[in-house]
């Protein structure tokens, strides 16, 4: 029972976080095309400043960050983070532990990142900046994909949920893979190194059990920042040095916890404050609670509220601001790629790729999925929001910002239509609740 309603309140979480990203990315473009333009403009155009003496903690090469570019090069680092640390899980315990378990996905994945780029790049308009932009359409989000499945309820196959979880993790490590390789700038090769030497020492930190690691986080962070790896990267690395054993195995944390208990010191039960001796016995259960909790889990846990409801609403605020009317064009080459991007390469990767890898006998087909549901679910898979608009900024921020606008476009009328139809199709392919 502690199993269904822990289920069930992350399902529901799923929803609230993806409604309230949708809303938050409506009023983004309300606001973008209404009198409190300037004002909006002016917000993410403000410098920021974090100083001690003359060193701005908050600055690049030289230029003090924007409250866009705080919001993209450095909160978003710890919403990829959050990712990495969902990549090791799965990669270590998760459906991506195994070959048996991770062929279907992972194949599925490398079709759905695959003819998305392929299907931009007929679309747009060769040798121009408009192919700056392939990798938009390749990533699916998870957090909003699986809130539109959540909506389906218990009518869901564990399986099919599975397989869109392990499919979308697998498009997070191709995100990642392509914001490292191709958007970054000229490698300063220093801070690097001393990143990679401050890795070394917070692995090891963990393997002495000191979990504190946040201010060499930050210098990671910054090194990442002046040494053209997009410093988003520093987060997803950052998570393979969480220890993901605990550090007290669950056997002795029973044992100790019925031994603190037995010494437990026994008073009126009616009295309301506690003696020291109590408090003392009750801290040594916390920390033998906090120890059996790993650092992996424990911070994966912690992250899941800040990034789903702070992070990820007040990037879609920042980057989801498309401007309908103005000098530029909102339909064109780059909106129309990204949108059948999403809507026809997703579904048709996924789908193609999942149909080969089962009729070719490298994995049968999952238990309670069947051809009908994988065509919901590939069209799910066609909700790119959040990486999408991060690497459309990656894209075309700064030199191109009509095509820029073009793109935010695309991702949201993509993703909009990719959702309505997987929750469509899903409804009528999935078994019926039974009337009582």
């Amino acid at each position: 029972m502690i199993i269904l309603r822990t289920v069930k309140n992350f399902s529901a979480l799923n929803v609230v976080a993806s409604i309230l990203l949708f809303l938050t990315a409506i009023l983004a473009a309300i606001v973008a095309n209404s009198s409190l333009a300037p004002v909006y403009q002016s917000f993410l155009s403000q410098e920021l400043h974090l100083r001690i003496g003359d060193f701005n903690l908050l600055s690049h090469g030289g230029h003090n960050l924007t409250m866009i570019e705080f919001i993209n090069d450095c909160l978003m680092t710890i919403f990829f983070l959050a990712v990495g640390l969902e990549i090791k899980r799965e990669l270590l315990v998760g459906e991506l532990s195994s070959f048996r378990k991770a062929i279907l996905p992972f194949i599925a994945a490398c079709g759905g990142m695959i003819l998305p780029v392929v299907v931009y790049f007929l679309l747009v308009t060769p040798d121009t900046p408009e192919t700056q932009g392939m990798a938009i359409p390749m990533a699916t989000d998870i957090a909003f994909s699986l809130g539109v499945l959540s909506l389906l309820g218990k009518r869901v196959p564990l399986s099919l949920k599975i397989f869109l979880t392990a499919f979308a993790v697998v498009d997070d490590i191709g995100g990642i893979l392509v914001i490292a390789i191709f958007y970054s700038s000229e490698v300063a090769y220093g801070y690097l190194i001393v990143a990679a030497i401050l890795y070394i020492f917070l692995y090891y930190m963990g393997k002495f059990g000191m979990t504190q690691k946040i201010f060499f986080g930050i210098i990671i962070w910054y090194l990442f920042l002046q040494s053209g790896i997009h410093s988003t990267i520093s987060g997803v690395i950052l998570a393979f040095v969480i220890p993901a054993r605990p550090r007290l195995d669950a056997g002795k944390y029973i044992r100790r916890i019925r031994a603190i208990v037995s010494s437990f010191p026994i008073v009126q039960s009616d009295n309301i404050v506690l003696t020291n001796e109590q408090i003392a016995t009750l801290k040594q259960v916390e920390r033998a609670s906090d120890r059996v909790i790993s650092p992996l889990q424990s911070l994966e846990a912690n992250l899941h509220g800040v990034v789903n409801f702070v992070i990820l609403p007040l990037f879609a605020f920042a980057n989801a601001g498309v401007v309908l009317g103005g000098s530029g064009e909102v339909i064109g080459n780059v909106s129309l790629a990204v949108g059948m991007g999403l809507l026809i390469g997703k579904f048709l990767g996924i789908y193609l790729f999942t149909w080969l890898t089962i009729k070719s006998g490298l994995t049968r087909m999952p238990e309670g999925m069947n051809w009908k549901n994988i065509a919901g679910v590939s069209l799910l898979g066609g909700i790119g929001f959040t990486v999408s608009l991060f690497i459309a900024n990656l894209s075309f921020s700064g030199a191109y910002p009509e095509l820029l606008n073009q793109a935010k476009f695309g991702v949201l009328c993509g993703t909009i239509i990719a959702g309505i139809l997987g929750y469509v199709v899903l409804n009528q392919v999935l078994p019926k609740k039974k009337k009582v």
